[in-house]
């Protein structure tokens, strides 16, 4: 492959390269692959720079745990993020009056993993808070309450706290072999001035801005979408349901209704920007197609349609449903490790939702199938940045029908990513003459043949290659070796 200002200007034979560009500096891979830079479509930069530098619950195992990384966390401040109580033997959250005790005195702020809750110090919440929708007496506080404090807590970090905790995410991104991350900033998650200072940053990969709120921020944005809550998540039972959760007695919350979503799609369609919302429950989802179709009514097909307006989650939708999503244009910015964390017959989803409802999320073939581009992200800190995991996910969906091919999960987390974010010319996302130099270089991975001789094959994990590794994806993952922006060497490994 041969690259000049920034572009793919050839790619064939290697000796007929070398002739060609005779003057071309020559970088050797010794085995090595290239394929187009992976775009993770859905991050909080701060929130996951955060759990870098700061307290990481993610693999906490028990009450007991958790409260004792408190007791060792230094303060004033302990920003944590990550538990999860369905995977402990209490299956119980810390109570209030415990987090006070393993505080001693400092404040602390403990996000779930999914990020709809948190837990807090008696010394974070305002009476404002406590007259708010969401609050509780002794445990994690959700809704109005949590966006509360969180928003206090946010308070206490310092400027020079929130740019080192972005950069180390811009880095690590880079390290993985990611060259573009669409940031969902908004009111109620980071803020302005923390989304004015991401982009900035300087280094690592490109960020487009998405800010979820019906106005413009004071800040360059993509568009009004991301994170724009219709509702909430499943492990905080705040997702909105049709019928109540199996292990509460709550359907959840509803923050916007069919004819709000609309005057959203109305409103950014005649503006063009593009609109989007976070939906994850099917009551949610029912309210998107209301104002969809309401939209429609207004603007006509062809307008809402070319807007390209997109949809974060999209967990619960039906085939009739996705069927009228690909008709208006939308793309579906979805996150495979939801399902490898929390899908399958003993995961999260069915012990909220039951053995019926819950192994039916996250049904990626159902959206291809009708012709909604997929967009393959993190929601990081709620899942790893791992793009290779994500594409084994999103293949191997633990709901046996619902995952896709290996070249279309592929697909998703790389080209998928720059339609999602209005870039689709055909080029941008692929390696073809006229392309962007937007790639990553990975040193292929070790598989141990099962056999008497415990033989150790080299093998390619290039998606589109067919060779051991895919579609089963076995074996270790590539490691990234150098990823590059538009010819600009962001990640080396040294």
């Amino acid at each position: 492959m041969a690259v000049t200002d920034g572009i793919v200007v050839w790619i064939g034979q290697d000796s007929v390269g070398r002739a060609l560009h005779p003057g071309a500096e020559v970088i050797e891979l010794n085995g090595a692959f290239v394929a187009p830079a992976f775009v993770d479509a859905h991050v909080h930069a701060t929130s996951a720079g955060l759990l870098l530098t700061g307290l990481d619950l993610t693999k906490t195992s028990s009450v007991d745990e958790l409260l004792e990384q408190v007791r060792q966390a230094e303060g004033p401040l302990v920003w944590g993020h990550g538990w999860d109580e369905t995977r402990w033997q209490e299956n119980r959250p810390p109570t209030r009056a415990e987090i006070d005790e393993a505080a001693r005195g400092k404040t602390v702020y403990l996000s779930r993993i999914d990020v709809h809750s948190a837990l807090v110090s008696s010394n974070l919440i305002t009476g404002e808070a406590k007259a708010a929708d969401g609050y509780d007496n002794d445990g994690p506080l959700s809704r109005a309450a949590h966006h509360l404090v969180r928003g206090a807590a946010k308070a206490a970090i310092t400027s020079e706290q929130r740019q080192a905790a972005q950069r180390a995410f811009l880095r690590h991104a880079a390290s993985m072999g990611i060259a573009s991350v669409h940031e969902c900033a908004g009111p109620d998650i980071s803020g302005e001035d923390d989304l004015r200072e991401l982009l900035a940053c300087d280094e690592g990969p490109e960020v487009v801005a998405y800010w979820g709120a019906h106005e413009l921020p004071d800040v360059p944005v993509r568009g009004l979408a991301g994170d724009h809550f219709v509702d909430g998540a499943i492990g905080s039972r705040t997702a909105a349901l049709t019928e109540p959760y199996a292990d509460a007695d709550t359907t959840g919350a509803l923050y916007l209704d069919g004819s709000q979503i609309a005057d959203h799609l109305i409103k950014c369609t005649e503006m063009g920007a593009q609109a989007g919302f976070h939906v994850i429950g099917d009551a949610a989802m029912a309210a998107i197609i209301d104002g969809f179709e309401i939209a429609e009514k207004a603007l006509g097909t062809p307008a809402l349609a070319s807007a390209r307006h997109r949809l974060e989650h999209v967990e619960m939708v039906s085939a009739d449903q996705a069927q009228k999503l690909a008709v208006w244009g939308v793309i579906a910015s979805v996150q495979p490790l939801f399902d490898a964390e929390w899908g399958g017959p003993a995961g999260m989803y069915v012990q909220r939702l039951g053995s019926e409802r819950g192994v039916g999320l996250n049904p990626f073939s159902r959206l291809a199938a009708a012709g909604v581009v997929l967009a393959f992200g993190s929601d990081t800190p709620v899942t790893a940045i791992d793009p290779w995991a994500a594409v084994k996910a999103g293949v191997h969906h633990k709901t046996d029908g619902h995952g896709i091919s290996p070249r279309a999960a592929f697909t998703a987390h790389t080209r998928g990513g720059w339609r999602a974010a209005g870039v689709d010319d055909g080029l941008t996302g692929t390696l073809q003459p006229g392309a962007p130099a937007t790639y990553a270089v990975w040193e292929t991975g070790e598989l141990v043949v099962a056999g008497s001789d415990s033989r150790v094959q080299r093998w390619s994990t290039d998606p589109r290659s067919g060779v051991p590794g895919l579609p089963d994806l076995t074996g270790p993952a590539p490691v990234c070796v150098r990823t590059v922006l538009n010819g600009r060497t962001i990640y080396e490994r040294k």
